[in-house]
């Protein structure tokens, strides 16, 4: 997001509410302008929409944040609440969450580090009368009512195999270090990843995958030790944004620059002085503020029990699609992050 959000809101009567906000570079309309004519016509409801990320503290889920901050001062009655663990721990995220469903929030969005141990807490929340959906990562047999998706895993593990694959020339030893063992979003990229080489580069060979976490430290001691394990490794995928730049560092560690390439996943800025001298070959992920913006809208949708149009435009985020079957709300396609682009984003 190159700068801060603003977006227009309009509030219907009789029951309904619609909405039309989302992440643009500036609006032509006030805040003050706002329609803020709630149900009966007098008064703006008041909620809640609490985000608990995997780990707090992270760029990564710090631009979400910013984004979900940026709805709470375009949607009249929003109050955005935002919490997480310290650690990538599941059970001090389990605690959190229910906390929160103690505090009586109105809406509940998770971005699990493990779903399946998470599911009784989300069901807990819903049996509370909370309103629950997921957003980065999804808990797919949880109670969930949205799962909000940065992009499919299809587009995104087909997009960083292929990245990694162009920068090696099509072929050597490649490994993965990815961050949570049991993050459904990471192990589905990772399977669309595996098939993609298999089948489109059958001369790189792709080692079994490690996991560090989310610390970049430890991902950046996990690279070292692979290419010291492995001489003939040409290539490293960093699946998460504390990985990505973890193995770019490595790289540049072992002074190993233009000899063995990197990807992954990481936010601009972070990603930048490693996209600058050559320890990666190109970042891909999405908007990162404007995947935050959309799940607080999702959050408001889901408080005033709306239903989502097939595809939508929210603020300046167009193609914003749905899918009933699933329950799944897509921001869209990835963004491949270069030397030349990254600059342009402030997070």
């Amino acid at each position: 997001m190159k700068s801060p959000l603003k977006a227009v809101v309009a509030l219907a009567a009789a029951g309904a509410l619609v909405l039309s906000a989302g992440c643009t570079a500036r609006s032509d309309t006030p805040a003050d302008d706002v329609s803020t004519e709630a149900n009966t016509g007098t008064e703006t409801a008041e909620f809640t929409v609490a985000f608990v990320p995997k780990l707090q503290g992270i760029p990564y889920f710090e631009a979400m944040n910013t984004g979900g901050q940026a709805a709470e001062a375009d949607i009249p009655g929003l109050t955005w609440l935002y919490q997480g663990p310290t650690e990538a721990d599941p059970a001090k995220q389990a605690d959190i969450v229910r906390s929160l469903i103690q505090q009586k929030v109105d809406v509940l969005i998770v971005a699990p580090n493990d779903p399946d141990s998470l599911a009784p807490v989300l069901e807990e929340a819903k049996a509370a009368g909370i309103k629950v959906a997921t957003a980065d990562t999804d808990a797919p047999n949880s109670v969930r009512d949205v799962f909000v998706n940065q992009a499919t895993a299809e587009g995104l593990g087909t997009t960083i195999a292929e990245t990694l694959a162009t920068a090696m020339g099509g072929s050597g030893t490649a490994a993965i270090v990815s961050c949570g063992e049991t993050a459904e979003n990471l192990n589905s990229w990772i399977a669309v990843e595996e098939a993609t080489f298999a089948s489109q580069y059958p001369d790189i060979k792709l080692l079994p995958t490690v996991y560090a976490g989310e610390d970049q430290a430890k991902a950046t001691e996990m690279a070292t030790d692979l290419m010291n394990a492995n001489p003939d490794l040409t290539g490293l995928i960093g699946q998460c944004t504390t990985s990505a730049p973890g193995v770019a560092q490595a790289v540049k560690d072992a002074g190993k620059i233009g000899t063995v390439f990197t990807t992954g996943l990481g936010t601009p800025q972070a990603m930048l002085p490693y996209l600058e001298d050559g320890s990666s070959s190109g970042s891909v992920l999405w908007d990162v503020e404007g995947l935050g913006y959309l799940a607080a809208w999702a959050g408001a949708q889901l408080y005033y029990g709306n239903s989502f149009e097939a595809t939508q435009t929210v603020g300046d985020l167009q193609g914003v699609t749905w899918d009933a079957a699933t329950k799944t709300l897509l921001l869209g396609p990835p963004t491949v992050f270069t030397k030349d682009n990254a600059a342009q984003y402030d997070y």
